[in-house]
């Protein structure tokens, strides 16, 4: 993984000062909270429902074991003793003190992190294959391309007011594990006459407007990413509305100028910013990509590990879901559960997140992701090492067999934290993966992707969820409403509105209805929900959800 130089280490230490400097005038009164706004978002500090919260940049979801202890401290130390990893492979902090926000940016500078643009109008945290470097089916890993857009966009002149906040994915493999179709920008890599270049995707994104992203370019030279992207930006900053902030994403400026419009000016604008960069952008990337070497991986035998599967029926359950195969022979990658039943989800105290650094150091290689998924990432595991390594995290709390199940639900924060919310979404949650565990029946129900949003912001993805759930405000009373059939995968959907909504109350046993009448209706024991859905259409799972409906029209 990158690792900061003397250049890097300045530049946060300096940007660490000046914040500090803008805190005492902020707690002295010399700044009102208005003057003060703009200033700690450009840090990553918001103001939430309780208290401040302050989001941390984990970029391309990459950190190592220190990193991660570093995490676990500042939790301890500053905030409750946890922290919430989020869909935008962040992590956040609830509960700082505003004095202590300059020494928590001083404790991540010490390890290379920092909270720049995780907030404001500016190219927010690139995001990545939480795979990357480790999946059979990658193409080529993705973090050297995700790290050079970091540093391209860090403190960028001119994109650093944008009409609106931006958003960039990128995949190394065919198959799509970063929602690149629901960014701003989505890179997927592709290969054309043997080489590896980009499929580019434009406006895409979820929240009040949901839209699929479309495809801008089939083909992009990986040579020529970075002023190809920079085009983009530069068109989208002059045409990009600034006079509804609704209305200000790029995915409306696609919409309303035109695709082919749109190509046409970035084409131009690209053969223009190409003869500015002069190739030393891959002089750059070249460097970076030898700190992006794979591990010494190792040769040993993997009998223990076939032996404890056989001895052990929750270890064989735990790697039958929470295992992915590995591009190494002899290797997998572990995808650890932060849902345990009843749990919220992407929460992590610092003694689990202490635990899973250890993992990482002593099984993983010393390499850690996280996944836009809320979920911890081991991606270099030697199977001989897993037995032990399951012990571990089940003392830990954190051996949940539930990877892609339907416990494994994306929740934002929702009303419980965030100004913004108009209802709960982490009791929802809770409850769902509570009940399902007490009917036994979601290795049954096989993979089933359930998201939650508490607002109409969509931070919970639920527009993409094969099950969306949507938590609004209906006159001071929380309204929940369910999408059905969508995919954050290549192949995109937008999730259908079923009908009106439930009460907190009835969204549980709303959910269970769904869930049973995809039972009785899948072909065969394989077919997953998303399969059956598209199959079938919606109207099957409509009557189960509203049978009062199907009783009146019959």
């Amino acid at each position: 993984m990158y690792k900061y130089n003397d250049f890097d280490d300045a530049f946060l230490r300096e940007r660490t000062a000046q914040f500090r400097a803008q805190v005492e005038r902020r707690i002295d009164g010399s700044l009102t909270e208005d003057e003060f706004k703009p200033l700690r978002l450009m840090n990553g500090l918001y103001l939430q429902l309780h208290a401040y919260m302050l989001r941390v940049a984990i970029p391309y979801g990459t950190l190592n074991s220190r990193q991660m202890r570093q995490l676990a401290m500042i939790a301890e130390r500053w905030d409750k003793g946890y922290g919430h990893f989020t869909t935008r492979q962040n992590i956040q902090y609830n509960w700082p003190k505003l004095r202590d926000v300059p020494d928590m940016l001083d404790a991540l500078a010490d390890v290379g992190m920092h909270a720049i643009q995780t907030s404001g109008n500016t190219v927010r945290n690139v995001t990545s294959d939480h795979f990357a470097g480790a999946a059979q089916d990658e193409i080529e890993d993705p973090r050297p391309v995700a790290e050079l857009l970091r540093q391209w966009s860090t403190d960028h002149p001119e994109f650093q007011f944008l009409p609106r906040k931006f958003k960039i994915a990128i995949t190394g493999s065919p198959n799509d594990r970063a929602v690149t179709r629901a960014h701003d920008i989505g890179l997927r890599m592709v290969e054309q006459d043997g080489q590896p270049g980009f499929e580019v995707i434009v406006g895409g994104g979820l929240g009040r407007t949901p839209m699929v992203g479309k495809v801008i370019r089939d083909f992009l030279p990986k040579a020529d990413l970075l002023p190809y992207v920079e085009a983009i930006l530069r068109v989208y900053n002059r045409l990009g509305r600034r006079d509804n902030k609704y209305k200000a994403r790029i995915k409306i400026t696609v919409h309303e100028k035109g695709l082919e419009t749109i190509r046409d000016l970035v084409e131009a604008e690209f053969e223009h910013t190409r003869a500015d960069f002069m190739g030393f952008d891959m002089q750059a990337l070249t460097q970076i990509e030898k700190h992006f070497q794979p591990p010494a991986f190792k040769q040993a035998d993997t009998a223990g590990y076939e032996v404890a599967r056989a001895a052990n029926p929750a270890f064989r359950a735990w790697t039958d879901t929470n295992l992915t195969p590995h591009k190494t022979d002899g290797y997998a990658i572990v995808s650890i559960s932060l849902k345990a039943h009843g749990a919220t989800p992407g929460d992590a105290t610092a003694h689990q997140m202490r635990v899973m650094a250890d993992l990482a150091e002593w099984f993983g290689h010393d390499e850690i992701r996280i996944s836009h998924e809320q979920n911890v990432i081991l991606p270099h595991v030697h199977k001989s090492d897993l037995p032990e390594l399951y012990a571990v995290l089940r003392d830990a709390g954190l051996a949940t067999a539930n990877i892609g199940l339907i416990s494994d639900i994306i929740a934002c924060p929702g009303m419980d934290y965030c100004a913004l919310a108009t209802a709960r979404s982490i009791p929802i949650a809770q409850e769902i993966a509570e009940r399902f565990d007490e009917l036994k029946l979601e290795h049954d129900i096989g993979p089933l992707k359930i998201k939650i949003s508490g607002c109409i912001n969509a931070c919970g993805h639920h527009h993409v969820g094969h099950i969306g759930i949507l938590g609004l405000d209906r006159a001071g009373v929380e309204n929940y409403q369910i999408t059905l059939g969508g995919d954050g995968t290549e192949t995109a959907a937008i999730g259908e509105r079923a009908g009106p909504g439930f009460s907190a109350e009835e969204i549980v046993p709303a959910i269970e209805r769904l869930v049973h009448a995809y039972l009785d209706l899948r072909a065969t024991r394989d077919e997953t929900f998303l399969q059956t859905y598209r199959r079938l259409g919606p109207q099957p799972f409509k009557s189960a959800l509203y049978p009062e409906a199907k009783a009146n029209a019959a």
